[in-house]
């Protein structure tokens, strides 16, 4: 018997927060604390359909590739592995920017060209990824293109500010002004738990993180 009520009562909790009466009556108004949720309810629903559709990989295809998780300075990592290994879009997305030449000068300030040559894109996810010190960019990868995960971006290299070692600088960040805010784009939020999520196949999204510090941060590194 008490099953019975219970589950009456479940029921009508239902039909009291969809705002419908039974057959013939008419519909209840619904009350200030029932109408977020019935709200949020679709909104919620709709962002776990689409995150499940992204598709996140490890950027740099080599079995011995290593990182820390840590950087000096600002939130990033260096992906270290032998130069000429491919380095690829982390998800699917758009190319925001691309240097193919390193105008980086040794002994001058941090700036905008301290990655040398470089590739960030734009994923579906909202999220921006920026790998630099390349050797190479590969041919056709150019603003506006559209690339998918795994898609090859370059090749690890030394160029820039790299002292000399080959690797990648992998920045996660919001898009903010889409180009030029090289501190933004460098990295703010810390990328090795995504990096390890990635590397043994798991989808690891870094999309809230990086919702969450640009909530707080405004685009200002």
């Amino acid at each position: 018997m008490r099953k019975k009520i219970w589950l009456a009562g479940l029921a009508a909790a239902a039909v009291s927060l969809s705002g419908c009466g039974a057959p013939g009556s008419s519909p209840a108004e619904p009350s200030a604390e029932a109408a977020p949720a019935a709200a949020m309810a679709p909104v919620e629903v709709e962002l776990a359909a689409a995150a499940a559709t992204y598709k996140y990989v490890f950027p740099v295809q080599a079995k011995n590739a290593s990182y820390h998780k840590t950087h000096s300075g600002y939130p990033a990592t260096d992906i270290f592995a032998a130069c000429g290994k491919p380095f690829v879009a982390t998800t699917s997305g758009v190319v925001l920017e691309v240097s193919r030449v390193d105008k980086y000068k040794k002994g001058g300030p941090d700036g905008p060209y301290n990655g040398g040559k470089f590739v960030s894109i734009l994923g579906d996810d909202g999220v921006r990824y920026y790998g630099s010190h390349l050797s190479k960019v590969t041919a056709g990868v150019k603003k506006g293109v559209r690339v998918k995960a795994g898609q090859s971006l370059g090749k690890v290299g030394k160029t820039g500010n790299s002292s000399g070692v080959c690797h990648v600088h992998y920045g996660i960040s919001p898009a903010c002004k889409k180009t030029g805010d090289w501190k933004v784009r460098r990295g703010v939020v810390w990328p090795a738990s995504y990096l390890t999520s990635w590397r043994k196949g798991g989808q690891k999204s870094p999309a809230k993180a990086v919702a969450a510090w640009n909530k707080k941060n405004n685009c200002k590194a």
